[in-house]
This record gives C-alpha cells, structure tokens and sequence, in this order.
C-alpha cells in the first residue's frame, strides 16, 4: 500500500530524495518514517515525522537528511545530503497510525560510491 521511489547510484557528497505515497487512504495516521538496513544489519530508524510535524534522526543523518511529509496528500519524502558511502541500504517507508497499525513499503535501493 506505500510505494517508494527516488533511490539510485550516486556518488559520495551527492544527493538524493526518496518519495512515499499510499496507494490508497490510510487513516488516523500518526507518524511516517523511514528506516533503512544496510546487508548484514539490522533494519534502523533513519527518520520520523508525526503528525503534529515533530521530527527525530538518527545522530548519524542529522544536519544531512530532511524529513517532509504532506498530510493531506499522505506522502513522506527524505531529502539526503552530503552522502556518504556507509549510508548504502534499502530503505524503507513505514507508516503507523493511531491505532498501532503499521503499514511498509518494498523498499528502494540507494548506493552511495565512494
């Protein structure tokens, strides 16, 4: 029900923005996030924004990526900055709503060539 789309190649110092959209409504969000999981590790938290427009980062993102999300459209973006080789993983695009519920897309690859 999320489809993400923007990861790619780039090189290291590069940019990049993910974009997440529900295919269909989702109601009662409360947060949308992006996670990411690099092979051979476990799935982190890159990103958070409530509904209320509160956000937190993981300390090795902050001041490089910028979350966004469009509440009436139900999209989130991630604008990353300032790539850097260590940040190559699939990323993920999760929502949840008030009710716990939680939603995930397939993932899109982003490889970071140093």
């Amino acid at each position: 029900q999320l489809v993400e789309s923007g990861g790619g190649l780039v090189q290291t110092g590069g940019s990049l923005r993910l974009s997440c959209a529900a295919s269909g409504s989702i109601p009662n969000i409360y947060a949308m996030r992006w996670y990411r999981q690099a092979p051979g590790n476990q799935r982190e938290l890159v990103a958070a924004i409530t509904s209320g427009g509160n956000t937190n980062y993981a300390d090795s993102v902050k001041g490089r990526f910028t979350i966004s999300r469009d509440n009436a459209k139900n999209t989130v973006s991630l604008q990353m900055n300032s790539l850097k080789p260590e940040d190559t993983a699939v990323y993920y695009c999760n929502v949840v709503t008030w009710g716990r519920t939680d939603y995930w897309g397939q993932g899109t690859q982003v490889t970071v060539s140093s």
